[in-house]
């Protein structure tokens, strides 16, 4: 099968070829590949703490790990994509990824453990914005390109969902499975993009120059950053240690902000964050993101270690949320089209508020059909509609040589914004065995930490609230010079 055009060739209408479907899918295969292993490992994760002996701030490296990876350098991803060519880079990210996850799986050494995870989320912050963005400019702004994020969204969802089912029963079998199954599905990937995605060079714009001293402080900065946020409960949020290396983040920050105000080709063109619509864009990943690492962190530990269900009971607990992304996100590319990313955005944070607030009547002996199914639906509905939302709507009125950054400025949003709440969430909830005498307090420290979760998901919706509010009085002035 030929591969699909050039990206700079955009596919406008309704009735796509078979080799775009094709490539389409092979991109989507991708993120599937992300959202599997995420929920793998974290129906995996009590049975890790229990045969590697963790405790719950070694147990949240396993997950912070990933991210310190991935959310360090996904601007630097975003721009290589732009720059090197995103067929280039996708292939280079899921080849180290493939390797981890082979390594992952044989390691017995927690720190080496860590160090793999690490690894995957550093090739996944190359992978992402580099398919993302490939999407973006492959698909023209509109019909075209909602109904392929849609698609995207979707395929995201139904990794997630599928990663639920297979991490319960291989976690019966044995946790290091969970760390091998993504092998054999990035292998077909690797075998399958030579033929179905076309090289892309970078744009004109793009070229010249590499920003090595953007490169190397903002990559410096976000790794100090992400790393100062998930050891602060560790060694004390008021720690010296704490303080001076958040000090040392926003300096390399600062200092990135000023190389890239003088240099005359920018890893970051920061104009593009003056666009109200991605600046709430990406504070709405950030909502999402924290507020679902967080829970499921909470839920997974509850549902195991306080309730003692199985790895594969606590999967399809969470199944139906899965399952409701997974056939609800294709369907949201209409609604946009008709209603804009806006009204999603504040239906999915109220139903993330709601769904979230739900989950404080939890206790010992819980009815699963009206305490815990109700949550699920609700972040079922609240995914579906947001997350591929957020997507559109922070690579609107982005050009194409910028998609790739773009695309990292967002997926950027979703790390951080899930690594803040991750730690603050382990922090409250604490080191306690969640069993025996120590059941309640566990119990009370996990409805707190859930109330943590519901804040975030609310200041989401104040940030979508307030897109609404805009739009609301663009349309009123625009109405009065009319008149």
């Amino acid at each position: 099968m030929a591969p699909l055009p050039s990206p700079q060739h955009h596919v406008i209408g309704e009735q796509w070829s078979r080799r775009t479907w094709a490539a389409l899918f092979l991109l989507c295969g991708v993120l599937f590949l992300d959202g599997l292993d995420i929920s793998m490992v974290g129906v995996a994760l009590p049975s890790i703490r229990q045969d590697l002996d963790l405790n719950t701030a070694q147990l949240q490296w396993i997950v912070s790990g990933y991210v310190l990876g991935y959310g360090g350098l996904l601007l630097l991803g975003g721009r290589t994509a732009d720059l090197l060519g995103r067929r280039k880079v996708l292939i280079v990210g899921l080849s180290v990824f493939t390797v981890a996850s082979l390594l992952g799986g044989f390691v017995s050494d927690p720190n080496l453990l860590i160090a793999t995870r690490f690894l995957k989320g550093a090739s996944a912050a190359f992978t992402a914005p580099a398919g993302l963005s490939y999407i973006t400019t492959t698909f023209a702004e509109g019909p075209a390109r909602n109904r392929a994020l849609s698609t995207y969204s979707a395929f995201g969802a139904s990794g997630f969902s599928s990663g639920l089912i297979l991490g319960g029963l291989l976690t019966e079998a044995g946790w290091r499975y969970t760390f091998l199954l993504p092998v054999p599905f990035a292998l077909l990937i690797l075998a399958l993009a030579p033929r179905l995605l076309a090289k892309d060079a970078p744009s004109e714009r793009a070229r010249g120059a590499f920003d090595l001293p953007g490169a190397v402080t903002i990559t410096a900065g976000m790794l100090l950053f992400v790393r100062t946020i998930v050891r602060a409960p560790d060694v004390g949020w008021a720690s010296a240690t704490t303080i001076v290396s958040f000090l040392v983040a926003l300096g390399l920050l600062a200092a990135f902000v000023a190389i890239e105000q003088r240099s005359k080709q920018p890893l970051v063109r920061l104009g593009i964050l003056s666009s109200g619509h991605i600046r709430r864009a990406n504070m709405g990943a950030a909502a999402i993101a924290g507020a679902y690492f967080g829970f499921q962190f909470i839920a997974t530990l509850y549902l195991q270690s306080a309730l003692g269900w199985s790895a594969l009971e606590t999967a399809l607990a969470f199944l139906p949320a899965g399952l409701l992304v997974a056939f609800g996100s294709t369907r949201v590319g209409p609604l946009v089209n008709r209603f804009g990313t806006t009204p999603l955005l504040i239906g999915a944070f109220l139903s993330f508020a709601v769904g979230y607030a739900l989950f404080l009547r939890a206790d010992v002996d819980p009815n699963y059909l009206t305490v815990i199914f109700p949550t699920m639906l609700l972040l079922g509905l609240g995914f579906a509609l947001g997350f591929p939302s957020v997507n559109m709507q922070g690579t609107m009125g982005v050009a194409d040589h910028e998609q790739g950054v773009a695309s990292g400025l967002i997926n950027t949003s979703f790390q951080v914004g899930g690594a803040t709440s991750l730690a603050i969430v382990s922090a409250v909830i604490g080191d306690g065995s969640a069993s025996g005498s120590d059941i309640q307090s566990f119990l009370h420290n996990s409805h707190t930490a859930v109330g943590v979760v519901t804040g975030i998901a609310a200041l989401g919706l104040v940030s979508a609230l307030s897109g609404l509010t805009l739009r609301r009085r663009a349309a009123l002035a625009a109405e009065t010079l009319g008149a």
